[in-house]
């Protein structure tokens, strides 16, 4: 097999080859490569001490007890257009016990890359690649094949020999599109219970199926994922989110019984059914949230997540009349409360809190063909401009997910085009015809909030009818609101 390199990798190849050391790319760049896909991030593992890199690299980075030395971009010399991003390059390492189910107690360092390769995840993770230039590679038995040529990419006159390590059988798994812990899988999750929710991220990602016995690891270890920092949780479950297949991986997390952990909101949703004589739903409201998220077109992983929570707030307002007809009333109330508690769980950004606030908060809205510019527009404010097209979204996932088999109704069809007429109109109170100057130049007042109480009100009138938005209008109303 041939593979195609960037200029930089075998810039820093060559650096660590000609200075002695021994230098392999590792962890997901070679099953990237393996698998024919865009390398997005490149890993070296060498036998250099941390001191040792910063000899051949004097700008890197080292401020950890890890051997990680991180490479400042402007010393790769990256190829013009190309993507940059830091490369990391790190001793090779044998671990100690570890400590808090996620960082080792201890690490020495070694010179023989299978004791390095023992310490990773997965299989398919545990693949180095000796790209030796000018000479060819000296294989290691039973651990190592010819893996053919290395190109410089763009350009065919520079080669190189490569041999690949592999001494669990990772190529073997990626053939076989399985995810397989490195050894004794209840170990791999005890020292690193990330690796539990990791395990299904690639799993979701590629498209792989998890090892029987790995999978049962992680069931039996979900528990563990409470000892992980909820950064790092959101992390690792909004790239499931991200992934084409973010349903399956969702599924997963809660075969696994880790959803339950970090949403116990949602799993609540399971089990509660919406029935009666107004509905016909097949699907208890676990699975249509499930659902929703599948078929939301988004791809952003924060609307997605939103179309996941969509219903959170049923559980608590459940009520079953006389005729026997579930309702929840006020659901989407108590859903913007659960997920503005869920957003500070998982430390999410300000916007982000907002943004998943607002989805889960308004998505309840009416479609009427016979709403008036006003109550579209207080939507608009309700959902946030920025959010539209994730909201119309969510309610496509949701139309979908509940057993409708068209992604929008006429009535939606209608009311998208009453937004975007809408928007075209003065939306803000910046968009008056006058302003705070204005105001107090009629009305003889400094500033203070009185102003800002006149404009809004006069807002609101222009809110109501757009027509109304004159100057000469706008200024004969100001003292109809001056303060007595």
């Amino acid at each position: 097999m041939d593979f195609k390199f960037p200029k930089e990798v075998f810039n820093i190849l060559d650096k660590f080859q000609k200075a002695n050391y021994q230098i392999y790319i590792v962890g997901g760049a070679v099953r990237d490569l393996l698998m024919e896909k865009g390398v997005k991030d490149w890993d070296f593992t060498t036998d250099a001490k941390p001191e040792e890199i910063l000899k051949i690299f004097p700008e890197g980075v080292y401020g950890n007890s890890f051997g990680t030395v991180i490479i400042p971009e402007k010393n790769i010399h990256y190829d013009k257009g190309r993507d940059q991003s830091l490369v990391e390059i790190t001793t090779m390492r044998k671990e100690g016990d570890y400590r808090d189910y996620r960082h080792p107690t201890n690490v020495s360092w070694t010179d023989k890359i299978a004791d390095d390769l023992s310490r990773r995840d997965f299989t398919i993770n545990a693949i180095a690649l000796s790209v030796i230039l000018g000479s060819e590679a000296t294989p290691e038995p039973n651990q190592t094949r010819d893996s053919g040529q290395a190109h410089l990419a763009g350009a065919s006159a520079k080669r190189a020999r490569m041999t690949l390590v592999d001494p669990f059988s990772g190529q073997q798994d990626i053939k076989n599109k399985l995810i397989k812990a490195v050894g004794n899988p209840n170990l791999r999750f005890e020292e690193d219970a990330l690796r539990l929710m990791r395990a299904i991220r690639f799993s979701t990602q590629l498209g792989f199926n998890i090892e029987e016995k790995t999978f049962e690891a992680i069931k039996q270890n979900a528990s563990l994922i409470k000892n992980i920092a909820w950064e790092r949780i959101r992390d690792e479950l909004f790239k499931i989110l991200a992934a084409e297949n973010s349903y399956d991986g969702i599924l997963k997390l809660r075969e696994a019984g880790i959803l339950q952990i970090i949403l116990p909101e949602l799993e609540k949703c399971f089990g509660l059914k919406q029935e009666g004589p107004k509905h016909s739903r097949v699907y208890d409201i676990g699975e249509h949230s499930l659902l929703t998220l599948k078929y939301c077109p988004a791809k952003d992983p924060l609307t997605r997540l939103a179309s996941l929570l969509h219903d959170v707030g049923k559980p608590d307002t459940v009520t079953i009349d006389k005729t026997g007809n579930v309702t929840f009333y006020n659901h989407d109330v108590y859903g913007g409360r659960k997920v503005t508690t869920i957003a500070r769980r998982f430390n999410l950004s300000n916007k982000q809190a907002d943004k998943l606030y607002r989805l889960v908060r308004w998505h309840m809205f009416s479609v009427s063909e016979n709403q008036t510019d006003s109550a579209i527009r207080r939507f608009i404010k309700n959902a946030g401009i920025e959010n539209l097209d994730d909201m119309m979204a969510l309610r496509i996932g949701d139309r979908l997910g509940g057993g409708t088999q068209k992604e929008v109704s006429w009535r939606m069809e209608k009311f998208q085009q009453k937004i975007a007429a809408v928007l075209k109109k003065p939306f803000t109170i910046s968009d008056l015809k006058i302003n705070g100057h204005d105001v107090m130049k009629v009305l003889n007042i400094k500033p203070g909030p009185k102003v800002g109480e006149i404009l809004n009100k006069l807002f609101e009138e222009v809110l109501k009818d757009s027509s109304k938005n004159r100057r000469e209008y706008l200024l004969g109303r100001i003292k109809v609101y001056a303060p007595n």
